[in-house]
């Protein structure tokens, strides 16, 4: 059990390290945390229920999650190499679409719940 602990703490450093990383070093993290942060103003101000509040909230959190793994993917690929190769441009594109779709799906709840507000 204390290994556990031990490991879930370690895991929990990590995580708010590589959080704090993105946030000083990546600026469309940073704006996509505004954006969120917008997003989940809306989604109090406006006449939800609690399920359309908590999709968008979560699709939000989702978002973030996504440029999070896209940056580490092109970090790794950095790493690797600073020279232009096919493959290397596949990763990030990959990634950088991964983000993409995941903000197109917050997107497509948002319409979706404001013309069932209308």
């Amino acid at each position: 059990m204390i290994y556990f602990l031990k490991r879930l703490k370690d895991r929990c450093i990590w995580s708010w390290d590589g959080t704090l990383s993105a946030w000083r070093e990546e600026h469309s993290f940073r704006t996509w945390v505004w954006a969120n942060l917008i997003s989940m103003m809306a989604a109090f101000v406006l006449p939800l229920v609690a399920s359309e509040r908590a999709l968008i909230l979560a699709l939000g959190i989702l978002v973030l999650a996504a440029e999070l793994i896209n940056t580490g993917i092109e970090n790794a690929v950095d790493h690797i190499s600073k020279e232009q190769h096919p493959l290397a441009k596949k990763a990030k594109d990959a990634g950088s679409a991964g983000v993409a779709v995941t903000a197109i799906a917050a997107g497509v709840a948002w319409v979706v719940i404001i013309v069932g507000l209308l």
